[in-house]
């Protein structure tokens, strides 16, 4: 069972990380462009030298070169710190209780990207156009 499945595994994982740069640069539009909701409750983008902006621009040109594949795992190590000083500085998370203070997604996203600073990129990268 384990060798049947294990063919698969790089082309489970380039899903996983198209899936999750998609999701990761949709929370960057919707600081800066409210789409597909807004962070703002309407009242424009957040600015852009701010703690937000500067978060924004991360989620959407990491989200972007993650989608694609290029410098996965350099692009992993940045935006696992990010989302670890989200979770411990922005959300003031409690590390064993993260529910509390809205930290349970940063930490995913955090243990995420860090997985992919390990695993590489998976099928239908650039980082892979070669193999």
């Amino acid at each position: 069972m384990n060798e049947k499945l294990e063919k698969y595994s790089p082309y489970v994982l380039g899903l996983l990380r198209i899936i999750i740069g998609y999701m990761f640069l949709l929370h960057g539009t919707a600081k800066f462009f409210e789409f597909p909701m807004s962070m703002t409750n309407g009242n424009g983008s957040v600015p852009l030298f701010s703690q937000y902006g500067v978060g924004g621009i991360l989620e959407i040109v990491g989200g972007f070169l993650f989608i694609i594949g290029l410098f996965t795992r350099p692009v992993a190590f940045l935006l696992s710190g990010m989302m670890a000083f989200a979770f411990f500085f922005v959300h003031g998370a409690n590390p064993l209780l993260p529910l509390l203070k809205g930290g349970e997604l940063p930490a995913l996203y955090c243990f995420v990207f860090f997985f992919f600073i390990f695993a590489g990129s998976g099928k239908f990268s650039v980082d892979n156009r070669n193999k």
